[in-house]
């Protein structure tokens, strides 16, 4: 297991960043349902994907030592503060890490949407996960119709366009 998460680090740091480059999103030509999880929060409340049925999410997985991740978050943030009141959720889902490993973490990078623990990795184990951070955006079926492997800038219009689109249009019209 210690060589597993080795691999995983020296693939997951080198992704690269797309901050300087088109914020892209991958379509996934056969939308599957996405795979339900029960996890918790920083407060200890759990979560389940059920709970944000009907609404588009973005759900990232990550972890505080992934140099990508740390860059993505304040985009995060921003991108959070633009959509929450539209049917858009964010959860952003740590990756076999300590709750206090990530509290010291948002000290540096505050945010104030959910932040989950997969502590042993078993639930990102059962999503189309290529590398840290992923993240893979819902509709509001719970199909998995975008990958995004590698940073971005979450609050790019162009990205929070291809997500909003994915809303009914009385949600859409709420912009």
């Amino acid at each position: 297991m210690k060589y597993f998460f080795a691999l995983l680090s020296l693939f997951f740091c080198s992704a690269t960043f797309a901050a300087g480059g088109p914020q892209t999103l991958a379509a996934l030509p056969n939308p599957v349902p996405a795979p339900e999880f029960s996890l918790q929060d920083m407060e200890g409340k759990t979560h389940t994907l059920s709970d944000y049925q009907g609404k588009a999410v973005i759900l990232n997985f990550w972890a505080t030592w992934c140099p990508p991740c740390r860059e993505e978050m304040p985009s995060m943030q921003r991108a959070w503060e633009q959509v929450r009141a539209e049917g858009i959720a964010m959860l952003a889902v740590n990756v076999g890490e300590s709750e206090d490993k990530v509290f010291a973490f948002l000290a540096d990078y505050p945010v104030n949407f959910p932040i989950l623990f997969d502590k042993d990795s078993s639930a990102m184990k059962n999503w189309p996960v290529k590398g840290l951070p992923t993240t893979l955006v819902l509709d509001p079926q719970g199909r998995i119709v975008y990958r995004a492997v590698g940073g971005r800038e979450w609050d790019d219009p162009g990205l929070l366009q291809k997500i909003r689109e994915l809303l009914p249009a009385p949600e859409q019209a709420k912009r």
